[in-house]
């Protein structure tokens, strides 16, 4: 199914043409003055230098050709040259019930579908995950729900911190406290145990302690290193460790991401590129792209349009260690053999920018990632709390990200106890379902780029910009539709009809813009677009619900309209949470 908007400007287009004149013109946006007219083109003001023309004079013949045609109910050229557009109220009931026919809500799947990897998460192993890993998750499962939508295969990596120093840190603890373990005795040959030597909690509390020492305690920071290398070197016992480290930690992880509504098809790791670093660093040797450089491996990735220093790309440290790069390198290795992505999407902290840059064009250099292959980086800024700062606990400290949800929860629920309506146990499981839905819209309806502040108390607001508005939104029509029901009402087989009032044509121009809002967030990898379409149609329902006696309606023909358009609304404004990755409770 077509955009409106394609619609309206073949239309434009084809008028354009019939009198002369150069149908690319016909260009159609909508309009910024929306107390003057729905659409406008601004073609005529291009055009008359080419045709030495007065723009009026160009605009009064394609308003001349587009009267009579029964897409508008207006076209009217304006000064200086202006083509000011307003649509027929049929052809716009005709668009909204074609709409909720057609599949997706008229959302055309794209005609070449990509497999897009998104690689977004990147929490540390044995860390609880914290605020600052709130962004990344949330946008980036945006963002895959967004493509899948549009028809691609979507695949997501959590891409998880499992390697370096901190294994070998926990190691050494580990070691300290429990040496009679068999995973550090070297001559021990036989299974180790399918239980892990602690539990998430545990863990959680021995890597900041070990941590903590290795600041002030040399050898004991010479002995974490030690442990990291025998790890990366393939020690048995070490190796065993990190698995059940692992094994902990992801089912904690997935708990955790699943209480946000986030989900990856891959749960790998930096341990998982490891393998293919030798090789990979071995063929940068053979193809002339890595040397030395003070006893570091390097690869230049500076270009002759650079404004600023790039410094170069390296690879290995000069005791021959890996990096970060190393392993992110050495993962998009992985990725093109086991995958053969069309466009792997980075969601990270936008202060890494520089740092991808060099990933990018190291990996292209060396011909880790071919030319047709798209990289994207999409960085977030912060989150902040009121004083303009990151988000921190009372006390000064990173905060969990399961203590911020746990929260908002018990705001939600103070919320919806005052009311009186619910059970405790209803209660509870709807703030859940609202609590998420502000910490999720209220990230995402800031542009991924920017720094926001995380205002509590504005996020769980039923009034404003919010996700719990938008919920109250739904729910406001689910309770409607209910009544409707339960009052022997029936649309079935009814369409939506011409709008009888500007409130009731506003919202159905705003469904039209559905199609459009959907294709820019994938376009532009912004959902931001979609809150920003999900406010504008649920204040535009609000209008048209406040001056409209829905239930009140005499004639059942008309109020069997009106429910048509309030089943469409509800289910776009659905479709719209669902890419954002929350949904609507039954009440609130």
């Amino acid at each position: 199914m077509k955009e409106v908007l394609c619609f309206i400007e073949q239309e434009v287009m084809e008028a354009f043409e019939a009198r002369g004149y150069d149908r690319s013109v016909g260009r159609v946006s909508v309009s910024n003055r929306p107390d003057l007219c729905e659409f406008q083109c601004n073609g005529a003001l291009a055009a008359a230098k080419r045709y030495h023309k007065p723009p009026m004079e160009i605009a009064g013949d394609v308003a001349e050709e587009l009267k009579g045609r029964r897409i508008f109910a207006e076209a009217e050229a304006c000064p200086p040259g202006f083509l000011n557009l307003t649509l027929s109220a049929e052809f716009l009931a005709e668009y909204v019930n074609a709409m909720q026919a057609a599949p997706n809500l008229g959302v055309e799947p794209v005609e070449k579908p990509k497999r897009i990897m998104i690689d977004y998460g990147g929490p540390n192993v044995a860390k609880p995950l914290h605020v600052g890993h709130l962004r990344s998750a949330i946008i980036g499962e945006s963002i895959k729900r967004i493509g899948r939508f549009m028809g691609h295969e979507m695949i997501g990596d959590v891409h998880l911190g499992d390697w370096g120093l901190q294994m070998g840190l926990i190691i050494t603890e580990l070691r300290l406290r429990r040496p009679q373990l068999p995973y550090f005795d070297e001559n021990y040959t036989g299974p180790y145990p399918e239980e892990a030597p602690f539990t998430i909690g545990e863990l959680e509390e021995i890597y900041p302690t070990a941590s903590a020492k290795s600041k002030t305690d040399d050898a004991y920071k010479e002995s974490a290193m030690a442990a990291t290398y025998e790890l990366q070197h393939g020690r048995r016992g070490y190796q065993a460790l990190l698995a059940q480290i692992l094994a902990v930690s992801v089912a904690d992880l997935k708990k955790n991401y699943e209480d946000l509504k986030v989900s990856f098809e891959l749960w790998k790791g930096e341990s998982d590129a490891q393998p293919y670093i030798p090789d990979m660093v071995e063929k940068m040797k053979e193809d002339g792209y890595a040397y030395l450089s003070e006893g570091a491996l390097v690869v230049d990735v500076k270009e002759e349009t650079d404004t600023k220093e790039i410094p170069p790309c390296m690879i290995l440290k000069s005791d021959g260690a890996s990096l970060y790069n190393t392993t992110d390198l050495a993962t998009l290795v992985w990725r093109m053999r086991d995958y053969r992505p069309d466009k792997i999407i980075y969601v990270v902290d936008k202060r890494q920018e520089l740092y991808f840059t060099q990933v990018f064009r190291c990996a292209r250099k060396t011909g880790i990632v071919p030319k047709e292959t798209e990289l994207e980086f999409v960085g977030f800024g912060t989150m902040n709390g009121k004083d303009g700062k990151p988000f921190k606990t009372r006390e000064g400290g990173v905060m969990k990200l399961s203590d911020l949800v746990r929260r908002i929860n018990d705001q939600m629920y103070e919320k919806i106890m005052e009311n009186a309506t619910m059970t405790e146990e209803e209660a509870r499981a709807t703030a859940k379902v609202v609590a998420l839905s502000a910490i999720k819209y209220g990230d995402l309806s800031n542009q991924a780029s920017k720094d926001y502040i995380f205002d509590v108390d504005r996020f769980t607001s039923f009034e404003g910009n919010t996700g719990p508005y938008i919920l109250y939104t739904i729910v406001r029509m689910k309770s409607i539709l209910t009544k409707y029901a339960q009052q022997g009402g029936s649309a079935d087989g009814a369409a939506i009809l011409p709008a009888g009032d500007p409130a009731e044509k506003a919202l159905m121009l705003a469904l039209a813009g559905f199609q459009g809002a959907v294709r820019e967030a994938y376009e532009e990898t912004a959902p931001h677009k979609i809150c920003a379409y999900c406010y504008a149609l649920a204040d535009s329902f609000n209008r048209f619900y406040h001056g409209t006696k829905i239930m009140a309606q005499e004639d059942k023909n008309v109020q069997a309209g009106y429910i048509r358009l309030l089943e469409l609304t509800k289910e776009t404004l659905e479709c719209c949470i669902a890419l954002l990755g929350f949904e609507a409770p039954e009440r609130m």
